[in-house]
């Protein structure tokens, strides 16, 4: 039980610094990076600090099978996931994204279902029902009037991402319970980092974030990207296959439903929002979501 709470908790966390990314990210394709630049420092940053991380910790053998399937998780769960994300921001805006981020729950549970046999109650479908009410009564009824220039590719692309992160939550649920995250992690960045760098390197060097540093802005360019690598990648990579050693794929995936809170509190603290009526409300709908989905596994544990 106690290792179960420390899984919701790390999840939690996870979505929280998922959240702040989102904005944050569309920073960077905005001023800094191009969609594949990004994606090129987030597979070489996170690939060498878990390597390094690896490096202090026992080592530990890793099946072929479950090697490969490490490594189709990297190839659907960043590559394809993360690069169409990118492209979505950079055509689309964050509140859009996170409106499509919140189908995820649904997205996971179906294909659970559909393909590992997990089992669909009435107590899962009103907590996914209210999560996803949380969220959309967060985004909709405080919809920013700004559109992105392309809303249809961006949540084209969301759409695809999604179905891939789902997709990985659930082929990797099995493996995730025999390995370290670490472990775990140090392959998954990797492949990525092969898949990616052939087709994005050179674009890196000449970036705005290369190409005007030292100058005074850059450092804000420069900051926006440790926090993506380290916290958004690294740390927020590290608690996925953490907690899915104790979750379920769909308990998991429904915590994606805080994204677009955090996104909202953060507006407000920034002055780009204001309190309203709606926002604990949401909260509440959210985490009463959650719980449903949640707390009839925690009792059989």
């Amino acid at each position: 039980m106690k290792n179960v709470w420390k899984a919701h908790v790390g999840i939690i966390l996870a979505n929280v610094i998922f959240g702040l990314g989102v904005p944050i990210t569309k920073y960077l394709l905005e001023h800094w990076l191009s969609p594949m630049s990004y994606m090129s420092a987030r597979c070489v940053g996170a690939a060498v600090l878990f390597w390094l991380i690896a490096c202090f910790l026992p080592k530990e053998r890793i099946a072929r099978r479950d090697l490969f399937v490490i490594l189709l998780g990297g190839v659907l769960g960043f590559v394809i996931s993360q690069t169409l994300t990118a492209w979505a921001l950079k055509f689309t805006t964050p509140v859009y994204y996170s409106l499509i981020a919140t189908l995820c729950p649904i997205a996971v549970m179906l294909l659970a279902a559909l393909f590992i046999g997990e089992r669909i109650n009435l107590r899962k479908l009103l907590g996914v029902a209210l999560a996803i009410a949380g969220a959309l009564l967060m985004v909709v009824l405080r919809w920013q009037s700004a559109a992105g220039s392309n809303d249809v590719l961006g949540i084209s692309l969301a759409l695809l991402s999604l179905l891939a992160w789902a997709v990985y939550l659930i082929i990797t649920r099995q493996v995730s319970q025999r390995y370290s995250a670490v472990s775990q992690m140090k392959w998954f960045f990797l492949i990525s980092a092969l898949m990616v760098l052939p087709v994005s390197w050179g674009e890196l060097p000449q970036s705005a974030l290369f190409a005007q540093w030292p100058a005074g802005e850059a450092w804000l360019g420069w900051g926006a990207l440790l926090f993506i690598v380290v916290l958004a990648t690294v740390l927020g990579y590290f608690f996925i296959p953490y907690a899915m050693r104790y979750l379920s794929a769909t308990s998991v995936s429904i915590y994606t439903n805080l994204q677009p809170v955090v996104a909202s509190v953060v507006a407000i603290y920034w002055g780009q929002d204001h309190w309203s009526w709606d926002k604990p409300l949401a909260a509440v709908l959210v985490l009463t979501g959650v719980y449903l989905v949640t707390v009839e596994r925690n009792v059989n544990r």
